[in-house]
């Protein structure tokens, strides 16, 4: 600094171009899917009448990059007894909602949320 030259602007620019960085991930980087309020009131609902029933006691849900999932437990403990999940890339073709089984099959799949929740509204029936 004897010199007169000022340093401090050539670390301001390193800094700028580190904000700008960051700034890009941030806008690059997708949000994570999400269940809308009226979708999770849905499957929220069924989970009550589960609930009520003595078939399910817990539930998780999570928020990732590609899909949004909600998963029914009986114990917390035990992997999920059916997972809900919204995954957006499949909306054209099969739907983007689906309902999966603990060994992984699907059971129901669809366009529409309501429709595919239809699935846990089967009565059991008496087989002689």
């Amino acid at each position: 600094m004897a010199d007169g030259t000022d340093h401090s602007s050539s670390r301001g620019g390193a800094h700028a171009a580190t904000v700008d960085l960051a700034e890009l991930r941030r806008r690059t980087t997708p949000e994570p899917v999400t269940f809308q309020r009226r979708e999770l009131d849905l499957v929220l609902r069924v989970y009550g009448r589960m609930v009520a029933e003595g078939h399910w006691r817990d539930y998780a849900i999570d928020h990732l990059r590609d899909r949004a999932i909600f998963s029914a437990f009986r114990r917390t403990s035990e992997v999920p007894l059916f997972r809900i999940e919204k995954d957006p890339s499949r909306a054209r073709k099969q739907g983007a909602f689906a309902i999966i089984s603990a060994a992984g099959l699907v059971l129901k799949r669809g366009h529409e949320l309501e429709t595919v929740l239809k699935y846990f509204d089967k009565t059991p029936r008496l087989v002689r």
